[in-house]
């Protein structure tokens, strides 16, 4: 993988319209991978790996001509809320759902969700020491 770990898919009813806008923003698109690696090269194949539906919702708006993106980012197990903010502000960049942050704290311009609290249980409680 090269440069950010972002990644976007456009139907193409929707590439015709914002294709080359996101070209501007300089975003790079989902890569195709051999659909036979080691035999022929040739055959390039969608994959979307630890994507669940992702990939089929996306083949079926191509094939139905419903206008769709995919918003892609690649990460870690574990904490994934620094992950969350980085394609949120990616969104922004195209959508300008919000200004610009003054901060340079990424989640500083975003309301996180109560439910993100205990996202990882509560803490330990210092009782039992």
């Amino acid at each position: 993988m090269q440069r950010t770990p972002l990644r976007y898919l456009l139907s193409p009813a929707l590439e015709q319209e914002v294709g080359v806008h996101l070209k501007e923003l300089e975003w790079k698109q989902m890569e195709r991978v051999c659909a036979f690696p080691g035999i022929d090269g040739s055959e390039q194949r969608l994959y979307i790996p630890g994507g669940g539906v992702t990939k089929g919702l996306y083949t079926d708006s191509c094939s139905e001509g419903i206008r769709m993106a995919v918003l892609l980012i690649f990460c870690s197990e574990g904490d994934n809320i620094p992950d969350a903010f980085s394609l949120l502000n990616y969104l922004n960049d195209w959508l300008h759902l919000v200004d610009k942050p003054v901060s340079t704290e990424a989640s500083s311009q975003w309301k996180i969700p109560v439910s993100w609290r205990l996202l990882f249980g509560s803490g330990i409680p210092p009782a039992i020491f």
